[in-house]
């Protein structure tokens, strides 16, 4: 690379947890950031789930680099016990560091291209030395593009859910029912939302922390006085075993463990209903418009006013497709970390701390980070993308023995699940609880609707 393009800026994609930490590292090693940010303000996609509490404390949820940035603006934590919510995340810490930023995010920004100058996909000859080229659409619709030595993609995978159809491929008849239909863990404080669901039939498709967090909140709603007949059906593909609820009081992340108990609660309560083994084929309306849900089996299920889909989430790269990634075919994550989150081989442990070794592909000096990194794994913690980040960062600079460096400890998740994606309910439920020997988490993060998989 000239040293015409080291001078150039490392472009981050994103202004949310991974991207404001990128830059807060990047200034950290003189290396000059801009973050493009697709919203009006920082962690808008953080801000629409606000009204979800993270299971980490806010002592696991601030970057040390961005709080040494902070602390001269007189910034002060959060106790560092207590636990934000996505809103307080948003407020407290990823917006006061976006302005401590100042110019360098740039807002109103949504990245609708990345490749080299001069060079598509296909081109051999000195690739290597040409800068990259990032187009971008500002928020009036001008198209405007600028060249980086580096790209750092945190963009995220919130603008891209995965579909309630079994074969990862949207049902039939999912779209024309979308009337009906919402991705994302609904606010029942808000009045429009509380009006949607009160006395109405649910059916909740998912089985990570974002479909406990809707069980939960409509269980309790059923409780109150302006919901009764409030009632949800919950649909797995797998059956009902020892893991199911997640870790419990065994979960090293306690507010965790306490969703997926009252999930349970919803459920031994009589609020939810279970529906076991049943992938999602069509979506049909009866003759008073409600939704009928079949199975790949032929099942027919009792008609729904609602549907909450949370069955995950998976990433844009659309807008990279000009770049030679590295990615597994399966979860669409960096080659070499894939075998680390891979949840069909996975079901006990926690992800080892990774940086750019296992974040590089054939295309030098760009990365995917923070939960685009996992590709479509469900477990994500912030502080994993926090460590991305910093090794990345270190790399740039030219530190190689802090870029392979670890600097973090993760808790014990344990995550369990006999086999994977697929369990067989029997010999889940033979293992006593996943083959860690206690209760299993089938999710984890900093995020409310990171988890996947059902």
């Amino acid at each position: 690379m000239s040293e015409t393009t080291t001078e150039l800026p490392v472009v981050v994609i994103g202004a949310g947890p991974a991207g404001l930490a990128a830059a807060a590292h990047l200034l950290g090693r003189d290396i000059t950031p801009l973050v493009l940010e697709a919203g009006p303000v920082a962690g808008a996609a953080v801000r629409e789930w606000a009204h979800v509490r993270l299971f980490s404390r806010w002592g696991e949820v601030v970057d040390p680099a961005a709080e040494k940035l902070l602390a001269p603006t007189g910034w002060t934590k959060p106790a560092e016990d207590s636990y934000p919510s996505g809103g307080d995340w948003a407020e407290r810490y990823l917006q006061p560091l976006a302005d401590v930023l100042g110019e360098r995010v740039r807002y109103g920004a949504r990245v609708t291209g990345v490749s080299r100058t001069g060079r598509d996909r296909i081109v051999d000859a000195d690739r290597e030395a040409q800068p990259f080229v990032v187009h971008y659409e500002n928020a009036d619709g001008h198209e405007d593009r600028l060249l980086a030595r580096a790209v750092i993609d945190a963009s995220g995978t919130w603008s891209t859910p995965s579909p309630a159809g079994g074969s990862g491929l949207a049902a039939l008849g999912e779209k024309a029912a979308a009337d009906r239909i919402t991705y994302r863990v609904p606010d029942l404080k808000d009045p429009a939302a509380r009006a949607r669901y009160a006395g109405k039939r649910t059916a909740v498709i998912g089985s990570g922390a974002s479909a406990f967090t809707a069980l939960a909140s409509l269980a309790a709603l059923a409780e109150a006085d302006d919901g009764r007949g409030t009632h949800a059906t919950w649909i797995l593909r797998r059956g009902i075993s020892g893991s199911t609820f997640g870790g419990g009081e065994a979960d090293q992340l306690p507010a965790r463990g306490a969703l997926g108990l009252a999930a349970k609660a919803a459920v031994d309560g009589g609020h939810a209903d279970a529906v076991t083994g049943f992938r999602t084929d069509a979506f049909e309306r009866d003759g008073d418009g409600r939704l009928v849900l079949v199975g790949e089996d032929g099942r027919r299920l009792e008609p729904v006013d609602e549907v909450i889909v949370l069955t995950g989430f998976r990433p844009d790269l659309d807008f990279l497709d000009e770049l030679r990634l590295g990615l597994d075919e399966r979860l669409q994550a960096p080659v070499e970390l894939a075998p680390l989150i891979d949840p069909n081989q996975h079901s006990c442990g926690t992800v080892y701390p990774h940086g750019v070794g296992e974040l590089s592909h054939p295309e030098k000096d760009v990365y995917l980070v923070g939960m685009k990194s996992y590709g479509r794994a469900p477990t994500f913690l912030a502080l994993t993308g926090y460590e991305q980040v910093r090794s990345i960062a270190a790399h740039l600079a030219g530190d190689r023995e802090a870029a392979e460096r670890v600097e973090l400890t993760l808790p014990e998740t344990g995550v369990c699940g006999g086999a994977g994606l697929f369990d067989e309910p029997a010999a889940t439920e033979e293992a006593g609880g996943g083959c860690c020997g206690t209760p299993a988490t089938l999710s984890v993060g900093a995020a409310p609707a990171a988890s996947g998989g059902c």
